[in-house]
């Protein structure tokens, strides 16, 4: 079940994706599918319908979560990004946060800040929670996670390496796009989403310059999960990004970037500079 955020108008709102290809894709300009209008927040609530069916095409898709908290990042998780960073894969996750306001969802404007002249794209899939958790075990993580959705980590690669920390790299403003929805888990569907074999890619202006599959993550979904909920407590709403392959380069103002993870779907951002 894929859950949007959702706008016509003002009004926020939330609704189920149906109509879309059978395989998934996210249709080119939302030309396909429509939203069934749900009541309340689906982190809070249990999805119920409202009566209301949207067109996509006449929706404008916004972030499918807005963090209250925190969005988690783990560095360094494909051995092959390690590498093209010129270091070597770390023996445990390398993590650090995202505020959320540098969180944006899709067609919204990646600005490059003045102070970077390298950003680069990092696609990922993404961990939306949906419960307090605290010391998680991996067996018990699925049990604390609402969905999956795509994310692009965008990083200002340049001052990651010359600063003492990530922090100026990877908080600022627009720098976590997240889309285009989120891929909730349907109990007795076998053969549903997999975190664990879904396949990330990244497109600048239709390039494809990143693809591989989680499967080469170093630490899976489920070990993240545990890990990061024995440092902090984590809260409904909470995104954990899990690391992005190798591959990553820069963007420059006037691209556009599209990231995915198939089984979710797809969504890109314009990049200006202000």
């Amino acid at each position: 079940m894929k859950i949007a955020r959702f706008s016509t108008g003002d009004e926020l709102c939330y609704g189920i994706v149906e109509g879309l290809p059978a395989d998934g894709a996210t249709p080119s300009g939302e030309s396909q599918g429509h939203l069934v209008v749900l009541k309340g927040d689906p982190l809070y609530t249990l999805p119920e319908a409202t009566g209301q069916v949207v067109p996509l095409s006449e929706a404008r898709l916004v972030s499918p979560v807005i963090p209250r908290s925190k969005v988690i990042g783990i560095g360094r998780n494909y051995a092959e990004h390690a590498r093209e960073l010129g270091s070597e894969p770390p023996a445990e996750p390398v993590v650090f946060l995202k505020p959320n306001t540098a969180v944006i969802g899709p067609d919204a404007p990646i600005v490059l800040p003045p102070w970077s002249q390298e950003v680069h794209h990092e696609a990922e899939l993404a961990v939306v929670i949906k419960s307090l958790a605290k010391d998680v075990s991996p067996a018990d993580a699925a049990r604390v996670i609402l969905g999956y959705t795509v994310a692009n980590d965008v990083t200002a690669r340049d001052c990651q390496r010359s600063d003492a920390t990530w922090a100026r790299a990877k908080t600022f403003d627009t720098s976590c796009p997240l889309g285009p929805w989120i891929e909730v888990p349907e109990p007795g569907n076998p053969g549903g989403f997999d975190p664990d074999q879904a396949v990330v890619r990244a497109r600048v202006d239709g390039r494809l310059v990143q693809e591989a599959s989680t499967a080469q993550m170093l630490h899976p979904v489920a070990e993240l999960v545990s890990y990061v909920s024995r440092i902090f407590t984590l809260l409904p709403g909470d995104v954990l990004l899990t690391g992005t392959p190798a591959g990553v380069g820069p963007i420059q103002a006037g691209q556009r970037v599209e990231v995915e993870v198939e089984g979710i779907g797809s969504f890109s951002n314009p990049v200006v500079r202000r």
